[in-house]
């Protein structure tokens, strides 16, 4: 058997799932919300989050596009690593989610071997900064020099999603070199740590997005093209924000926050929709509901950096509810959408 079935895949997701729930849980009891949550989960948040959530995800993906049992391997590793992690066992947990890490930029390698691109080689500096990241979980439980790699990990991956679209819209030469170079620069600097100059180059980054993605142009179509490109769009202006706040250090939480909710979780909503059918085999139809999740995500991440900008502590709480809410209320949306299409089949 070259690939895994689609309804086996589902448990790989479902350890992924688990680490977003706890993930969001151990936030929201570090803002003081009141919600329970394993005492690993406040600790390790953001290992829960990047590292085993969409370590998951993401290297999931890669599998099914690579369609190779082995591939999968990635995806069940990082799954573990957050189950484990919290089950209380942080430094087995740290080692699997390496281990998935390793095996991710494996298929990320054969991918690019497959078809030497651009954008492939992007996707496999991407998921380098991935295993760098939890390299230094692993040995040093140093997420504070894990967090601009997971940021890398994350604007590389889809940057280079991104540029593949690009052969629908021809992008001029000279254009895809800076976008190497760019792409280049942020991994050096993520494995550097420096934050400062790796948010002027998101900024840049930013910038080529908003003036070469495909999406600046579907934006104008209608249904499910437009929402997509409604959520990349408005991804790359917190992408924007954040950069700029970092390069002008300014605000640090507010500026990973700006990236790694409002741009990544932008990200996620708009590509759901093409990234569910194709991992599952379920139909993912457009609903004008999807926008509330969306209106929400945004409005929650505007008051949340707001509240960083001013220091208060209960405006803060109350917008990490709203970014909380405003994930579970996609999930909801999707999981509605797709079972009511099951329904009328």
């Amino acid at each position: 058997m070259q690939d895994l079935p689609p309804l086996a895949r589902a448990p790989v997701l479902l350890l992924g799932f688990v680490a977003l729930l706890t993930g969001i849980a151990g936030a929201l009891f570090r803002l003081g919300v009141g919600v329970p949550a394993p005492a690993t989960a406040i600790t390790w948040h953001g290992a829960l989050m990047a590292s085993a959530f969409f370590g998951t995800l993401i290297s999931l993906e890669r599998a099914v596009a690579i369609g190779r049992l082995w591939a999968y391997l990635a995806p069940a590793a990082s799954g573990l690593g957050g189950l484990v992690l919290v089950l209380g066992a942080p430094e087995q947990g740290f080692w699997l989610l390496e281990g998935g890490a390793f095996l991710f930029g494996a298929a990320s390698l054969a991918v690019w071997r497959r078809q030497p691109a651009l954008h492939t080689a992007v996707l496999a500096l991407g998921a380098l900064c991935l295993l760098g990241a939890n390299l230094w979980l692993a040995l040093a439980q140093a997420p504070e020099r894990a967090v601009p790699l997971w940021i890398a990990f994350f604007v590389l991956t889809i940057g280079g999603e991104r540029l593949e679209l690009s052969r629908l819209t021809p992008v001029p030469p000279r254009a895809r070199v800076a976008f190497g170079v760019l792409s280049a620069l942020i991994a050096l600097d993520a494995f550097a740590a420096h934050l400062p100059s790796l948010g002027v180059l998101l900024l840049g980054l930013a910038a080529w997005l908003g003036r070469f993605d495909l999406a600046t142009r579907t934006i104008r179509a209608q249904g499910l093209t437009r929402y997509i490109a409604v959520c990349l769009v408005s991804g790359y202006v917190w992408l924007a924000v954040g950069g700029a706040l970092l390069g002008l250090q300014l605000a640090r939480d507010a500026a990973l926050h700006a990236i790694l909710l409002g741009f990544v979780f932008s990200m996620v909503f708009g590509h759901a929709p093409v990234i569910l059918p194709a991992v599952l085999r379920v139909a993912f139809p457009y609903g004008a509901a999807l926008y509330a999740p969306l209106a929400l995500l945004h409005a929650s991440v505007l008051v949340r950096v707001a509240a960083d900008l001013a220091d208060a502590a209960t405006l803060k709480s109350a917008a990490g509810a709203g970014n909380a809410l405003a994930i579970v209320l996609f999930i909801l949306t999707a999981a509605t959408l797709a079972l009511s299409a099951r329904g009328r089949r």
